[in-house]
């Protein structure tokens, strides 16, 4: 099993191209079930996106894959595909869900297995099954799958949704977008990757707008041909390099964004003390000797990303004075805490709650990545750390970061795989 050998206390600086957005990518490809024959460009050639595909071959389309360009094609002049999406491609993302919408609308029934992902929480598709069953499919969940049926179609309704879900959004979506008549969906949510899924939809012929957190679908009648689509930047990767920027840059500039995305996120790091220059497309940090504390809660966009959570605790730990973090969004969200107290950092957890106190000196360790955005939590803390750290479990990172090693080098970090 491959590891990562970080080498700490080096000063970064360089610039940092940003890839195409995973979590856009993602539900773009399971509504691309719908079309019949779509163009996807500024794809990030990460594992999720490889598992994707496989279901989607799986299923019955045709997918080409152009590493170099960056670039996947599908096709699927399908009438009838396979409409199971099973446990062995679905068990590694809970992403793979999302097929579940474009399957039943199109092709009237699914069987698809619960998904898996990574351990942060129970994450259950509740609101998932709430949305279809309120568009009229009978639903039954046997032997770990979801058997969903809807032998006359889908039907537009209203939806409220008793929590904000982006999953739950983006399959109410996609099943409501062949429905009969309108779909109204209220206390939806709003990431900006679900508005790239919205984009998509209406380049296809779909009419979905958007208001505040209510999202009208009103039926397609005409389907467009040939769709080219360019997924939306990764928000989530650019905010990692920001604080990796502010923890360990001379000068580090961060490129193919739009920073007004990022308002949130630049708004906290400017709070913190960092020191950052916005241009139209790139966003230029620099370290600042000293950083302020602060205290903040992960909401739904736009809202502080839980997915910046980890990252920004790395950076808390190098802070002056007593900083919090609550966590709002998934309960089981600091798997990663223990692992920084093996590099030095002091944390306590209080209910949904760290407190990081801080300025603390880390020093490099043998540490495990346990999620996603937890292994990359530990990246940044071993950029600071004195000696070196050994990351395992690194397949976490492939699932979500493109080229990780390569950006931090040729920003002169000292890391390597082996």
């Amino acid at each position: 099993m491959q590891k990562l050998l970080i080498k700490g206390k080096r000063k970064l600086s360089g610039k940092i191209s940003i890839s195409g957005s995973k979590n856009a990518t993602l539900p773009i490809l399971a509504a691309s079930i719908l079309a019949e024959q779509v163009k996807l460009s500024n794809v990030p050639l990460v594992k999720d996106i490889f598992t994707m595909t496989d279901l989607l071959k799986f299923i019955g389309l045709k997918v080409k894959v152009e590493k170099k360009k960056n670039l996947i094609e599908l096709t699927n002049y399908k009438k009838k595909i396979n409409t199971l999406a099973p446990y062995k491609l679905v068990k590694t993302m809970r992403a793979g869900v999302l097929v579940l919408g474009s399957i039943l609308t199109k092709y009237k029934k699914a069987k698809v297995s619960l998904p898996g992902g990574c351990a942060i929480g129970t994450r259950p598709v509740d609101l998932h099954l709430f949305a279809l069953k309120k568009l009229g499919a009978k639903i039954k969940i046997k032997d770990g799958y979801i058997l969903a049926d809807a032998k006359k179609g889908l039907k537009g309704t209203k939806i409220r949704f008793p929590s904000i879900s982006v999953g739950a959004t983006e399959n109410a979506i996609l099943a409501a977008f062949n429905a009969k008549g309108e779909t109204i969906l209220s206390n939806c949510a709003i990431e900006p990757e679900i508005q790239d899924l919205i984009t998509f939809l209406n380049k296809l012929g779909g009419k979905i707008k958007i208001f505040g957190r209510k999202i009208i679908i009103k039926r397609q009648r005409f389907l467009r041909k040939n769709i080219n689509h360019r997924i939306i930047f990764d928000r989530i990767e650019a905010g990692t390099y920001l604080v990796a920027g502010i923890l360990a840059g001379g000068k580090i500039k961060i490129n193919d964004v739009k920073p007004r995305i990022l308002k949130c996120e630049i708004d906290i790091l400017k709070k913190m003390g960092a020191k950052i220059k916005i241009g139209k497309s790139s966003i230029e940090v620099k370290k600042n000797k000293v950083l302020k504390k602060l205290n903040i809660s992960t909401k739904p966009y736009p809202g502080f990303p839980t997915d910046l959570q980890a990252q920004l605790m790395v950076l808390m730990t190098q802070a002056e004075g007593l900083s919090k973090i609550k966590e709002n969004i998934f309960e089981n969200r600091f798997m990663h805490v223990p692992e920084l107290k093996r590099m030095g950092a002091k944390i306590e957890i209080k209910n949904k709650t760290a407190f990081i106190f801080g300025p603390t000196k880390l020093t490099g360790a043998e540490v495990m990545a346990t999620d996603l955005r937890a292994s990359v939590s530990l990246v940044l803390a071993g950029l600071v750390a004195e000696n070196r750290t050994i990351l395992n479990r690194i397949y976490h990172l492939d699932r979500g970061y493109e080229s990780l090693e390569n950006k931090l080098k040729n920003c002169k970090a000292k890391i390597k795989r082996y």
